[in-house]
């Protein structure tokens, strides 16, 4: 009975997929159509470097890490629960930019009313309407400086990786910019713990230890994840 049971696990062939084109069957659709299944899968490979580049996420987490540095909770809350925030609030904050690439180039694509290559042109702008809003033109003369290309005229001439990459350091600046300012009060806090310990000759006890209690008193009563949450949404208004 167990050898009949091995033999018929043997015998159970395992499910897999295989693109190629055979002799005779390399006219233009067909190749068309693999060329659009190839890179369906390279998106959907690469989806997680789109939605840390091309997405509100870059600034969110940026500003959730020095909102837990400046309170001193090395590990509270956890990353991942910081990471699945970000993730939500890029998903809420990206929604009207999704909604327009859903009803003007993939649903029409979908119904066979546009071409591949039309759906993601039109795919393409209203991404880059959100890259150009958030984008500073300083970060794009760098790429172009480092790149060596032409100055463009207008904004349809600007390739999307140069708009990309401008993103991203956009984001990161002000991203850091937000941080500062999330630092100064925790900073002023710890300030003051410090001069009362010094001034009370308690100069072996770590002042970080001592404020860190009153610094997540101020975060609750000011009610900081409210505020926080809403100015980074609004930031992207």
């Amino acid at each position: 009975m167990l050898l009949g049971a091995s033999a018929a696990a043997a015998a159970t062939t395992q499910p897999t997929l295989s693109l190629n084109l055979a002799a005779g069957q390399t006219e233009p659709e067909n190749v068309s159509l693999l060329l659009e299944i190839l890179f369906m899968m390279t998106v959907l490979s690469l989806a997680p470097a789109i939605m840390l580049t091309v997405t509100s996420f870059t600034r969110i987490i940026i500003v959730f890490s020095f909102m837990r540095q400046a309170i001193g909770t090395a590990q509270m809350p956890p990353t991942q629960i910081l990471a699945s925030l970000a993730i939500f609030m890029t998903i809420v904050i990206m929604y009207p930019v999704g909604k327009q690439i859903n009803d003007q180039a993939l649903q029409p694509y979908l119904d066979e009313r546009m071409g591949f290559s039309e759906a993601l042109h039109t795919a393409e702008q209203p991404l880059r309407a959100f890259l150009f809003k958030h984008t500073r033109e300083k970060d794009l003369s760098v790429f172009y400086a480092i790149s060596k290309m032409d100055r463009p005229e207008k904004k349809d001439d600007v390739p999307t990786i140069i708009l990309i990459a401008g993103y991203v350091i956009s984001e990161l600046k002000t991203g850091f910019q937000i941080g500062f300012m999330i630092y100064i009060p925790f900073l002023i806090l710890d300030m003051v713990v410090a001069s009362i310990l010094l001034a009370m000759g308690m100069m072996m006890l770590p002042p970080a230890m001592i404020s860190l209690p009153f610094k997540i008193l101020l975060f609750v009563m000011v009610d900081g994840w409210n505020l926080l949450i809403a100015s980074l949404v609004n930031s992207f208004a």
